[in-house]
């Protein structure tokens, strides 16, 4: 099958364009993310005083974001292991440094939430029946019937509203996927589908630094400037104020990963790299550089580094990033390790519950078009297709899948 020496090409080149894009677990500190860097980090909250990345300068005061007009959101909250999930689970909307519980899941995991309703810290199980949240009887948490504009209040106004806010499960002692709801649009289905929740090990790492909290107040203060002029594209200002944070505190991890990510942006490769080096001396187990260079080492297409780097975020996170596993899947594959590859896109397909990297479908079609299964090859190509109609290779996977059914056809007659 001449699957595998195309697949180098297309897979490298698909993980730089998929990882440009917003992904489940993912969290950008600072707007908008670098066009070589990706949409970088993000983990879930695993306790009531984690308030996510951007817990720096947080406002006590500070004006929650209400939508316009109603929008009503359904999914259901499931273990990344298959156990059963906690009771109660808190479902929080979370908009920069500010934190707001909009419900909590019943008895079986599911909820059903409008975002700002005046009730939301009353416990939304609907096991004995009775109406949801939609007002409809029974079936909770199951998908409702198409809504209408007015209902969703899907809005330039409400759109703007939610630009910088997420949705994730919470539950102490785990960690939680998280959903961008900057892309909410009118007429979209409220049925979120999964969320994934993560038991957390002791040895496992964050995306929030743990040396953040010791910063000094010059540090911190040129560290949200930084922010701030990054967010409004004033790259050399924000290279300087974070240059500025480093050096009154060495050991700012987080202040080491935005100087990289600006760097990088700037295609100060050398510099960027050093300075993702500098935020793993800083704080090993902070994660979002370890997946910076692995950005670096898939573009070099150096294959055994970028699977050594993304081992090493895997098992610091094994939830917030299913790009990691991806990327480590790609190696392993042009490493000629089948299995480990195998493995590692079969967990990044599971914790993309959403189908934003549709790439590992592909991946796994190839992986399993080499070992002669040509019927699951096929299937694991439409799904691609099914995920990216408009990819730029469809018409050659297209061909792929005819050559695979083909095969499938003639295996089945001997």
């Amino acid at each position: 099958m001449a699957l595998r020496n195309g697949f180098r090409i297309v897979a490298t080149a698909g993980a730089l364009l998929l990882l440009l894009e917003p992904a489940i677990g993912q969290r950008g500190s600072s707007g908008s993310p670098p066009p070589s860097a990706g949409n970088n980090t993000g983990r879930g909250t695993t306790g009531p005083n984690n308030n996510g990345p951007n817990t720096i300068g947080n406002q006590p005061n500070q004006t929650y974001p209400m939508p316009t007009q109603p929008i009503f959101l359904s999914g259901r909250v499931m273990m990344d292991d298959g156990s059963e999930v906690p009771r109660d689970v808190a479902i929080e909307r979370v908009c920069g440094p500010t934190v707001r519980t909009e419900g909590h899941t019943n008895s079986k995991g599911y909820f059903n939430i409008q975002l700002g309703a005046s009730n939301v810290d009353a416990l939304q199980d609907a096991s004995n029946g009775g109406l949801d949240d939609f007002g409809r009887p029974g079936n909770f948490g199951q998908p409702g019937p198409p809504t209408t504009s007015a209902t969703l209040g899907g809005n330039n106004y409400n759109q703007q509203m939610l630009l910088n806010c997420e949705l994730r499960a919470r539950a102490p002692g785990y960690e939680s996927q998280t959903i961008n709801l900057a892309m909410r649009r009118e007429l979209d289905n409220p049925d979120l589908g999964a969320i994934l929740l993560h038991r957390l090990a002791p040895d496992e790492g964050t995306t929030v630094s743990a040396t953040t909290l010791a910063a000094p107040k010059n540090a911190k203060k040129a560290y949200l400037k930084g922010l701030d002029q990054e967010k409004k594209n004033k790259l050399d200002q924000a290279q300087a104020s974070f240059q500025q944070a480093v050096d009154g505190y060495p050991k700012y991890a987080e202040g080491w990963f935005e100087l990289g990510r600006v760097q990088a942006q700037q295609g100060q490769a050398d510099a960027a790299r050093k300075s993702f080096d500098e935020s793993i001396r800083a704080d090993s187990k902070f994660v979002p550089p370890y997946i910076q260079i692995s950005m670096m080492e898939l573009q070099a297409q150096h294959w055994q580094e970028l699977a050594d780097v993304t081992d090493k975020a895997m098992r610091l996170d094994p939830i917030g990033y299913p790009q990691a596993f991806f990327m480590n899947a790609v190696a392993n594959y042009n490493l000629h390790h089948a299995d480990a590859a195998e493995q590692s896109a079969v967990r990044a397909q599971k914790l993309d519950t959403h189908h934003q990297l549709p790439q590992i479908s592909h991946l796994l079609g190839v992986i399993k078009a080499d070992r002669h299964d040509y019927a699951g090859a096929a299937a694991q190509m439409r799904d691609y297709l099914q995920f990216a109609p408009q990819a730029t290779d469809a018409a050659a996977v297209r061909n792929q899948i005819e050559t695979l059914e083909k095969r499938a056809a003639a295996g089945a007659q001997q």
